[in-house]
């Protein structure tokens, strides 16, 4: 697999980091979750939980193994510094100053090891006049200016359901370590990766942000109707809606051309998406008139043959048995030794070579401290004085 032979020590939890992490591992690095005993990752213990086990953890905790560590003790901080004398990167979602406080600056990690690559997550950045607030994605949404963009005009704003900024701050961690990695190949030196949620969501504003730099007006929350992009949005069908969008003049010709409304082409309040703008709510009540007359799987199926992006809308239980979803494989389901199968989603990146697979199931809580103890010459009797003494 392509991040075979990469060691992992993953002091992170929650989301942000074991997003990153689980991503890792599915292309072969070999994780090491490190969570404190008793009590584990508190997401052990967050949403649908069967037989004791969280699915939640188990999606983003695949291809990891676990070892449990006191790293308030100083035996747990000593086993802590041997493996990251072994290991390629560690990954922590601490706030900015927690690693220094238990003896872990970035020059102790490359004091330990030369070639280590550090990366931290952190909800507004290492540094800067907020980097000790707390935070969550709610609040990150919401300072971000995300939440502002969401909803309609005159409504409040509204949040992303899905931790929109864990999962992008996981995906930049994950890119920033491979790209760490691969200079590392060249340079022979570890390097250190820092990114907060609040710069990854920033990031993802598209063409919100470049026509506030290029204008300086804020945008106009439009809903479900696009802010640039006239026609388009979602349209009632005979039993349900539709979403279509005529994304450019060539598709938008295409699409009036499908309807039978070639005549909008002559006409001057339609004749430039600037002008379908200014008379949006016009020509989508003419379009709305056609597509009411027919089923919305008549229209996915005769405007997708005509070079219309169009689709029904989903719900998780349609997504996840629609053909295309499962040809692409992404339901899976993982056998978890007592509790039986567990379905989680698949791999996004599609490598041809070197497939992500999983290689082992979410790990119970310190599952591999022994072994990984013993890898690092621990003999029995010194694992049962260390478990005796609660560093494990």
């Amino acid at each position: 697999m392509l991040l075979t032979g990469i060691k992992i020590v993953d002091l992170s939890r929650i989301l942000a980091g074991p997003f990153c992490t689980v991503i890792l591992g599915d292309m072969g690095a070999d994780v090491i979750k490190i969570e404190p005993p008793n009590e584990g990752d508190p997401l052990r213990g967050q949403g649908a939980i069967k037989d004791g086990l969280s699915w939640y953890y188990a999606s983003f905790n695949r291809n990891k193994k676990s070892i449990t560590l006191d790293l308030y003790s100083e035996e747990g901080k000593a086993i802590l510094a041997s493996l990251i004398s072994q290991s390629d990167v560690v990954v922590d979602n601490f706030r900015p100053g927690v690693m220094t406080k238990m003896g872990f600056s970035y020059k102790r990690l490359q004091e330990l090891n030369p070639g280590i690559i550090h990366c931290g997550i952190t909800g507004f950045g290492a540094t800067g006049p907020y980097k000790d607030r707390p935070a969550f994605d709610f609040i990150i949404q919401a300072m971000s200016g995300f939440m502002s963009l969401n909803n309609k005009e005159g409504a409040e704003p509204m949040r992303a359901a899905p931790p929109i900024s864990d999962l992008i701050a996981g995906l930049y961690a994950a890119l920033g370590i491979v790209a760490a990695l691969y200079n590392r190949v060249k340079t022979g030196k570890g390097d250190e990766v820092q990114l907060s949620l609040m710069d990854g969501l920033i990031s993802f504003f598209g063409f919100m942000s470049t026509n506030f730099f290029a204008t300086g007006i804020l945008p106009i929350r439009t809903g479900n109707d696009h802010a640039i992009v006239a026609p388009y949005g979602i349209f009632k069908a005979v039993d349900g809606d539709v979403a279509i969008a005529p994304s450019n003049d060539q598709i938008y010709k295409k699409f009036v051309a499908a309807l039978g409304l070639t005549h909008l082409n002559d006409d001057p309040d339609f004749a430039t998406n600037d002008q379908r703008m200014i008379n949006r709510e016009r020509i989508k009540a003419i379009v709305q008139d056609k597509i009411r007359t027919q089923t919305r799987d008549y229209w996915v199926d005769y405007l997708n043959r005509a070079g219309i992006p169009c689709g029904i809308i989903m719900n998780l239980q349609e997504v996840f048995q629609d053909p295309q979803v499962l040809h692409q494989e992404m339901v899976l389901e993982v056998e978890h030794p007592g509790h039986g199968k567990v379905r989680m989603t698949g791999f996004p990146v599609k490598v041809g070579s070197s497939p992500c697979k999983i290689r082992m199931p979410a790990p119970r809580l310190g599952e591999h401290t022994e072994e990984i103890l013993k890898s690092l010459n621990f003999n029995q009797e010194s694992i049962k004085i260390l478990r005796d003494k609660g560093v494990i």
